[in-house]
């Protein structure tokens, strides 16, 4: 009944994307203080358990249980009511339901983890899951209904092959509005282990190709387009990065090509399975580019986002999309569509309105909702648990003795 290729692919491409979380959990650590440490990684840990219990109640549902309003899915799949293990997931790659709710549960757990970078030091654990619980109801699940699940945008036209838009563009601008919301830093430490960042990127960058070539569901041409494409672009941004850093800083840092790394692998992530190797490695040269200069600009107006979620997200995701939609090409996969410079205005313009709404939407929604939030309960530390290290006060455990 199943192809136990595919579905064996897709099992692999499920852990590798599950990796990712602690990936992200070790690449944030390394990046803030030794007394921060446990703070960071557990909002990424956290992330594991209570997106999964969010996801099989009514997340899958309202993602993938047919559609209301082109908005939101209904409540058929309701604690996953009705899968089976002899259940189809509706394609011809062949593989049972639950392999594809468990592989989507995994981007679900990691996109709110990614906006954790920005507000880092600053925002308490109890108020740090009113707004995941929020950020997931009312952001990510319906954006994957809308782009994935047979909503208004997948039926407008609208392409993202492994979430441009769904996972990056929506992260990274809500990241934005929590920078805005939570403010600057009583310190500003520096990164206490750059081990631990180059440990993360690893993680991230070998979780990635679940990530984007997974996204296919199946093995095929394009599954191989998209995996080469994913290390090529994050490849040519890391040595973009580098470069970047020896001209402007006069010395090469590691930090700056682990950075670039992943700047390359967000904005590959929408255009993976629709562009030219080609492309990909001209995406990896703008995505450090794009990320240098976001982070440059974001330094000069003192705005505090402390791992820069918006340079290599926010803005990767939404230039990514935007290259998408300007290099997408037929010839490359034909289940996609012709970009601008193949001829297709149109498509162009869908991509372009898509991804600026959908930006506009996130960073709207995470700033209402943290003041939301902030009337429940403190969204904000005391100044003494900055001053002191916030691991000793919110769990009163140490990441070094």
């Amino acid at each position: 009944m199943f192809d136990t290729g595919n579905t064996a692919f897709m099992l692999v491409a499920t852990s590798l994307v599950m990796l990712m979380t602690p990936g992200l959990a070790f690449f944030y650590g390394g990046l803030v203080g030794r007394k921060n440490v446990l703070t960071i990684m557990m909002q990424s840990f956290v992330s594991m358990g209570w997106t999964t219990i969010l996801w099989v109640t009514v997340g899958f549902t309202m993602c993938f249980g047919g559609d209301i309003g082109g908005i939101i899915g209904n409540g058929q799949y309701l604690f996953l009511h009705g899968i089976t293990p002899q259940t189809a997931f509706a394609s011809n790659a062949g593989i049972p339901m639950l392999v594809f709710v468990a592989y989507q549960m995994m981007f679900a757990i990691i996109t709110p983890a990614l906006i954790t970078g920005a507000f880092a030091d600053r925002i308490r654990f109890k108020a740090y899951l009113l707004f995941l619980t929020l950020w997931l109801l009312f952001v990510y699940f319906p954006l994957v209904h809308m782009v994935w699940g047979g909503g208004v945008l997948q039926q407008w036209g609208v392409l993202d092959f492994a979430g441009g838009i769904v996972v990056h563009a929506s992260a990274g601008f809500a990241a934005l509005a929590s920078v805005f919301f939570v403010g600057k830093r009583k310190i500003l430490s520096k990164p206490h282990s750059i081990p631990l960042v180059a440990l993360g990127t690893a993680l991230l960058w070998f979780g990635w190709y679940g990530f984007n070539a997974g996204s296919e569901l199946r093995v095929d041409g394009i599954t191989t387009i998209a995996f080469i494409n994913s290390d090529i672009a994050a490849s040519f941004a890391a040595i973009t990065w580098l470069a970047l850093a020896y001209i402007f800083e006069k010395k090469p840092k590691i930090l700056g090509l682990l950075t670039g790394a992943v700047a390359g692998l967000a904005m590959i992530t929408p255009a993976a399975g629709y562009v030219s190797l080609q492309t990909a490695m001209l995406i990896g040269v703008v995505a450090s580019i794009a990320g240098y200069a976001t982070i440059t600009y974001k330094n000069r107006k003192g705005w505090d986002d402390a791992l820069d979620v918006l340079g290599v997200h926010g803005v990767g995701g939404y230039i990514g999309i935007i290259l998408l939609g300007l290099f997408a090409s037929t010839q490359i996969n034909p289940s996609g569509a012709n970009g601008l410079l193949f001829g297709n205005a149109s498509f162009f313009m869908k991509e372009f309105i898509a991804v600026t709404g959908v930006s506009i939407y996130a960073f709207l929604f995470t700033y209402a909702a943290l003041w939301l939030i902030n009337k429940i309960t403190d969204v904000k530390y005391p100044a003494d648990a900055e001053m002191n290290g916030l691991d000793e006060f919110e769990f009163a455990e140490e990441a070094y003795l």
